[in-house]
C-alpha cells in the first residue's frame, strides 16, 4: 500500500450513491465479489441508516451508531428529516467511523450510501463525511447509479442529467455516472436513439425536438432548451452502462473507477496494457462495451417484434 502525503497509508474505495431503487446495495455486493476474484481485499461499509435488513453481511454498519427507526421514534421526524438527522449525527461522530475503518486497513472499501437525493445535491453532512475520509488518506471515487429505464423517457432523462450534474458539482469527488440495470432496459420501451447517445450525452437538441412532439412538453420547450444548455455548457456528464450479471460490463466500470480514484496508477495488482493505456490517454474504451449492450438491446427488440408477428 502506498504512503500518503500525511504520513499514513493510502486506502482506495468507492462511495456508491444514487436515488432509491437504483441498485446501490446490489452493486456493492456484485462489485465486492468481482473485485474479490481479482485478488483485492474488499470490505463493504453500510452508511444507510434506513437499510436495517441488510441482505448481505457488511464489515461496518451505521446501524451500530444510529438507526432511522430510532430517530423517527424519539424525535418525531418523518423518513426524510430523520435520514438527514442521521447523516448529521454521523458527521458529528466521525470518530466512530474512523475507529471502524481502522479495522479495515489494507481493504478496498465500498461505502453503500443512502438514497435520498438531497444528500448529494445541496445538503452538507454527507459531503463533510467524504471530506473527512479524504483527510484520513482515502482516495475515493463517487459511483452515481441511475436506473437505465429513465433513458426511455426523454423528459425523465433530462431530469437525470440535471441531477447528475448537480451531484457532481456538490459532492466534489472524482465521479463516475453509471446506467444500472441495463439487462432490464428493454422492459420499459424502445429507445428513441442509439444507446451511445445516452451514455456519451451527445447533442441534446435532438432530445428537445423529440420532447416537442409531446403536446405537454411542447409548452415547455424554452425551459428544456435552457436546461440542455446548462448541461452541455458544463460538459461533465456521461454514463457507463452496467449489467451486474455481465463480467465484461463490470470490468468496464472497474476500469473507469480505478482511473477516477487513482488506483490504476499504483502497483497494487497486475494490470493489462489496455487498462494502463486507458488511464494514460484518458480514453475509457467505453465504445466497445456500449456497442455490445446496444447489440443485445437491438436483438431483444427484434425478438419481441418477431414474437408479435408470430402471434398475429
Amino acid at each position: 500500500m502506498a504512503e500518503g502525503s500525511r504520513g499514513g497509508s493510502l486506502a482506495f474505495g468507492q462511495v456508491v450513491i444514487g436515488p432509491p431503487g437504483s441498485g446501490k446495495t446490489s452493486y456493492c455486493h456484485a462489485m465486492r465479489d468481482f473485485l474479490g476474484r481479482l485478488g483485492r481485499r474488499v470490505a463493504v461499509v453500510n452508511l444507510d441508516p434506513a437499510n436495517e435488513a441488510l441482505p448481505w453481511p457488511c464489515a461496518l454498519d451505521i446501524g451500530e451508531l444510529v438507526t432511522l427507526g430510532d430517530v423517527m421514534g424519539s424525535l418525531g421526524l418523518g423518513p426524510n428529516g430523520g435520514l438527514l438527522y442521521c447523516m448529521e449525527y454521523l458527521a458529528a461522530n466521525s470518530d466512530w467511523l474512523r475507529a471502524g475503518l481502522q479495522r479495515l486497513r489494507g481493504h478496498y472499501v465500498l461505502f453503500d450510501c443512502p438514497g435520498q437525493v438531497e444528500l448529494y445535491t445541496h445538503h452538507q453532512a454527507l459531503k463533510d463525511v467524504f471530506a473527512q475520509l479524504a483527510k484520513w488518506n482515502f482516495r475515493l471515487a463517487a459511483v452515481h447509479l441511475v436506473d437505465s429505464h429513465y433513458c426511455t423517457d426523454p423528459g425523465k432523462f433530462i431530469s437525470v442529467l440535471c441531477t447528475s450534474l448537480s451531484t457532481m458539482l456538490h459532492v466534489e469527488l472524482p465521479h463516475v455516472n453509471v446506467l444500472s440495470k441495463m439487462d432490464l432496459i428493454e422492459q420499459y420501451g424502445k429507445l428513441a436513439f442509439n444507446l451511445d447517445y445516452y451514455t456519451e450525452v451527445l447533442d441534446l437538441s435532438y432530445l428537445v425536438d423529440h420532447l416537442a412532439s409531446d403536446p405537454f412538453f411542447r409548452n415547455f420547450r424554452r425551459l428544456n432548451e435552457k436546461l440542455v444548455e446548462v448541461i452541455e455548457d458544463y460538459s461533465l456528464v456521461s454514463f457507463v452502462p452496467l449489467n451486474v450479471q455481465d463480467k465484461q460490463s463490470m470490468r468496464q466500470v472497474v476500469q473507469a473507477v480505478d482511473k477516477a480514484n487513482g488506483y490504476s496508477f499504483g502497483d497494487q495488482e497486475q494490470r493489462s496494457l489496455e487498462a494502463l493505456m486507458s488511464a494514460a490517454v484518458g480514453a475509457d474504451f467505453h465504445f466497445s462495451s456500449t456497442l455490445a449492450v446496444q447489440e443485445k438491446y437491438v436483438q431483444s427488440q427484434d425478438k419481441a417484434v418477431e414474437e408479435e408477428v408470430m402471434d398475429l
